[in-house]
């Protein structure tokens, strides 16, 4: 599906990455600092960049080849699917990733953080590529906005989601909004929507499935806290 640039559903759905990038690079950005904490603080900047540009640089690759991907018949509801699971857990993840381990030299910095956002990014590149709607150049202008926005951004964003937990629940409804999109767009699924109706109270009701079973499942979690349990 190509959009015209400068039409609305262009913007609208580069506002998505973007927003998606976001939400989900917090602890990529945890992790920048953790391989970097070691290093004199000029080395610091230097592992920074250059480990943001191989991992930013990988994540391009990878988004493009998942948007071609989702062209396959059946790949747009698997895919659809994955990021419905990806919203539940942004909404329940209490537990942390493994520690990442300090680095004292520059390379070996670097190619940590390579490695570790190449891994923790899947999630990202899945929820992208959805949102792009087979459009690269979103693809390419949302990560390229976003990244710089990550690296030197991030220490107060992780602030502003601790001080406002909402924004969880606005970013997981991002996402599950644009799970449902990617199974409406599914070739053999597509008929079943035609009517906007059916295709709107689809979107909605997905949307609000995972925020309400996210949030109960939040307020147990709390409760046997509470309780001690």
């Amino acid at each position: 599906m190509e959009l015209e640039l400068l039409s609305t559903e262009f913007w609208t759905a580069l506002g998505m990455i973007i927003f998606i990038d976001l939400i989900l690079a917090g602890d990529n950005a945890i992790v920048i600092g953790m391989a970097a904490r070691k290093l004199p603080p000029e080395q610091q900047r230097k592992a920074i960049f250059w480990g943001t540009f191989g991992a930013v640089a990988i994540r391009i690759l990878a988004t493009i080849l998942v948007v071609y991907l989702l062209m396959i018949p059946g790949l747009q509801l698997l895919g659809g699917l994955l990021l419905i699971w990806i919203s539940y857990k942004l909404l329940i993840s209490g537990e942390s990733h493994k520690e990442v381990k300090a680095k004292d030299t520059l390379f070996a910095a670097i190619q940590t953080i390579v490695i570790a956002d190449a891994v923790m990014g899947i999630d990202n590149v899945i929820a992208v590529a959805g949102a792009a709607h087979g459009n690269t150049l979103l693809v390419i202008i949302g990560l390229l906005i976003s990244v710089p926005i990550v690296v030197w951004g991030s220490t107060l964003f992780i602030r502003v989601v601790n001080k406002f937990p909402p924004i969880i629940y606005i970013g997981a409804g991002v996402l599950a909004y644009t799970a449902a999109k990617m199974i409406t767009h599914e070739p053999f699924l597509k008929s079943w929507f035609d009517s906007p109706i059916v295709y709107w109270s689809f979107l909605f009701l997905t949307v609000i499935a995972i925020l309400l079973i996210g949030k109960i499942k939040n307020d147990q979690q709390l409760n046997k806290q509470h309780l001690g349990v």
